[in-house]
């Protein structure tokens, strides 16, 4: 799972369904125009590919790579048949769902009513509860994309988080220096999103 490797774009049928296991993947709504803006974030705690079990084969949203590792891969049909025959995998498929539905609608309100600084302290923390460590990497150019805004905001916005001394950023390396004064810089919706999560999959999220 390389960076920016694309699993698959919108209206397109995923032919597997992906889990990751220490890398993030990043779902984008690309508009006609080219612009594009992150929906929703998968990591460790989840799946790539929802679509295939929701009643549509296609899904409006592109899947792309957005911190590099492994994950696991089944074959769309072979999961579609796990899913429909058994309760268990059907509950736990189900209550990601509306985890990840959480996400969506939260970053909607987030990216609507909430400054540049506030979502970028958000898709921070987001990004870190699906890693292991303190350390992204990541370019400016691509947290704007997933923003949705212009790169020179994300670098005034980030600039301003290590001048505060919350993170240090050199050469496409985001690490987070102060994790407990993020969450006190960041908007409601990172707390209503992992609140979420820690409801629906907490023994996936222990894990």
């Amino acid at each position: 799972m390389q960076l920016g490797f694309v699993l698959y774009e919108s209206d397109q049928k995923p032919n597997y369904v992906y889990f990751p296991e220490d890398s993030i993947v990043s779902m984008l709504f690309v508009l006609e125009n080219g612009a594009s803006a992150e929906i929703a974030v998968v990591g460790f705690e989840g799946m790539v590919g929802i679509s295939l079990f929701m009643g549509g084969d296609t899904t409006p949203s592109r899947a792309v790579v957005q911190s590099a590792g492994k994950a696991y891969r089944l074959c769309a049909s072979f999961t579609q048949k796990e899913f429909e025959k058994s309760l268990p995998v059907m509950h736990v498929f189900l209550r990601f769902t509306q985890a990840l539905i959480t996400q969506m609608t939260q970053t909607a309100v987030c990216n609507r009513h909430h400054s540049l600084d506030q979502q970028l302290c958000r898709w921070l923390l987001l990004s870190l509860d699906r890693l292991n460590g303190a350390d992204l990497v990541m370019t400016q150019e691509l947290i704007a994309n997933m923003l949705g805004v212009r790169r020179e905001g994300v670098t005034d916005a980030a600039g301003q988080l290590q001048k505060a001394g919350l993170i240090s950023y050199t050469r496409g390396r985001i690490k987070v220096i102060d994790r407990p004064a993020l969450e006190l810089r960041t908007c409601e919706c990172y707390g209503v999103v992992k609140k979420e999560y820690d409801r629906l999959l907490p023994d996936l999220i222990a894990v």
